[in-house]
């Protein structure tokens, strides 16, 4: 494979045999390079500001500078990297939080390697990959949240389609190339979307559009 064709990923974990284990499992894929790791939050930030990774990995319990804080300066400061979170537990303000920082997946540590990988590339495609669990207590905090009708009321039809391929896992590209649309406007709507119904990311909009079964085909 082309090398300018692999997904960058910068490691942050302040444990070094997982990072050790981590890039020796990425070596062999030919996908998914590892340009850098940091042993905290702080390290992290400055990494990912020098190296500009596709995919920064993520843990949440860091010496230095905690995971949710350094989610949301390398989101600001690289709206464009993307942020998948790894970590050995699942707590519902940590999971919430480290998502409404920007970070667009989450995976716990005992999952297979492979499922690791496909978070990342699922991220680098703008796709939204949670662990089963994850997406559970998700869906179950947003069911609790506000009736439907409620929400998707102030949508318009081309936001109520955008939702719809959101939430079936589409990236904005794909979902710009079923709707005729480009990428740029496509993330546009996503964002509008965003804030008409409260939700802090596009995890959250797709699993709330999965939830009020806004994700399903229309019917012909």
């Amino acid at each position: 494979m082309d090398e300018s064709a692999r997904i960058r990923v910068l490691i942050v974990d302040d444990h070094s045999v997982v990072r050790m284990g981590l890039k020796a499992f990425f070596d062999l894929l030919d996908d998914i390079e590892v340009v850098g790791e940091a042993a905290d939050g702080s390290e992290g930030v400055a990494m990912a500001r020098r190296l500009q990774p596709d995919v920064v990995l993520m843990d949440l319990l860091m010496p230095n500078m905690d995971g949710i804080t350094a989610i949301g300066r390398i989101k600001a400061e690289l709206p464009e990297t993307e942020i998948v979170t790894m970590t050995s537990f699942i707590e519902e303000e940590k999971v919430t939080a480290a998502l409404e920082a920007g970070a667009s997946g989450y995976v716990l540590k005992d999952a297979e390697a492979d499922e690791v990988a496909q978070a990342i590339r699922a991220a680098f495609a703008g796709e939204v990959h949670l662990d089963p669990a994850v997406a559970r207590l998700l869906a179950q905090r947003i069911r609790s949240k506000k009736p439907a009708e409620n929400l998707v009321e102030p949508l318009t039809d081309r936001e109520k389609d955008v939702l719809r391929l959101l939430g079936q896992g589409m990236s904005n590209k794909e979902i710009g190339t079923q709707l005729f649309i480009t990428e740029r406007t496509a993330r546009t709507y996503v964002s509008n979307i965003l804030g008409k119904l409260g939700l802090a990311s596009r995890t959250q909009a797709a699993l709330w559009a999965v939830e009020h079964k806004l994700a399903e085909a229309p019917r012909a």
